[in-house]
């Protein structure tokens, strides 16, 4: 829990000096951070995707160099680390393993088309590892030595490794926004292609508060500009959000293993093909700091005596390169 109130007062002391320094401006790059835990939720529960960490940087092409219809191209690196338990980090007995230890680490890029339509496209390509190599149990160790949790033991039985490719096509189409500006929709559906994750999915954003177009929002990470020909239409944003999504699930080597190994670990389970999660968040972002805190509920994954789970997830990241 010592991480957690780190975050929160962090996300304070953010919002504090964006009110002490009550400047605006444009910003070209943008850097942070997202952590998932399901210690968020303060439910004591250590189970299924139990962590996930996530470092990002973002920026801005020249907006002078674009086609019409399209008015922010932004490129997008990240590192990160997902990390899987069981009903919970110490198993004694394999008995217990309803879900497999495994660990996915990896870095990417992705670039991000967001048109004057308010639809917009992302493309993503990641290279990481499942198993040993993705130093998931050291990762583990070292978050409840420092909170002060309990002993680890079990990742013994995790995946075996292997090296995985994998690219995410996503497309975000604009539906509907109220008279008054203050709520909206849009569809988001996504195909994972790779030998780590793969499967399809769809769903609905829906966001009720002061919000901005989808070019240059909080929530499609946009609120970036270089050499725009428009100004943002509010210089803060602060609005709730909602996203049901219903997912296929083709493959998922943290569950079944390595696609291509022969050995895929001691113990491994097949998935459930249909997912069905609900994301309730918050986000709000004004000059160089945009804050965002989400609940996600997800349906039974996987076949196996496992249950449904839950996790918060946490995102905090800094504008910087002005243009003025």
């Amino acid at each position: 829990m010592k991480n957690s109130l780190l975050v929160i007062l962090t996300f304070v002391l953010s919002l504090l000096t964006e009110y002490a320094i009550g400047q605006s401006s444009t910003y070209k790059s943008e850097f942070g951070f997202r952590s998932d835990n399901d210690a968020y939720l303060a439910y004591g529960q250590d189970r299924y995707y139990t962590n996930g960490l996530f470092i990002t940087f973002r920026h801005a092409t020249d907006q002078r160099k674009l086609n019409k219809t399209v008015n922010k191209l932004i490129w997008e690196a990240e590192a990160g680390q997902k990390m899987y338990n069981p009903q919970s980090g110490y198993i004694p007995d394999v008995k217990f393993v309803d879900r497999p230890f495994a660990a996915y680490l990896y870095a990417g890029g992705s670039l991000n088309w967001h048109y004057n339509s308010e639809n917009a496209l992302k493309v993503s390509l990641q290279a990481g590892t499942i198993g040993p190599s993705a130093l998931g149990q050291d990762a583990q160790t070292l978050l409840h030595d420092i909170a002060g949790f309990y002993t680890i033991e079990g990742w013994e039985t995790q995946v075996k490794d292997e090296f995985g490719l994998n690219a995410k096509i996503q497309f975000d189409k604009f539906l509907h926004r109220s008279k008054s500006n203050t709520v909206d929709f849009s569809v988001n559906t996504f195909a994972n292609i790779g030998n780590t994750f793969s499967g399809i999915g769809t769903g609905i954003l829906f966001r009720a508060g002061i919000i901005n177009p989808f070019y240059n929002s909080a929530i499609s990470n946009s609120r970036l500009s270089n050499n725009s020909a428009s100004k943002v239409a509010e210089e803060k944003e602060s609005f709730f959000y909602a996203k049901p999504v219903l997912q296929y699930v083709a493959y998922d080597a943290t569950t079944e293993g390595g696609l291509f190994t022969d050995d895929k670990g001691p113990i491994t389970f097949d998935v459930k093909p249909l997912v069905f999660s609900q994301q309730l968040g918050y986000m709000f972002s004004k000059n160089r700091f945009t804050a965002d805190f989400s609940l996600i509920f997800k349906s039974r994954e996987i076949k196996s005596e496992a249950k449904a789970h839950q996790y918060g997830s946490i995102a905090l990241y800094y504008k910087f390169n002005s243009e003025d």
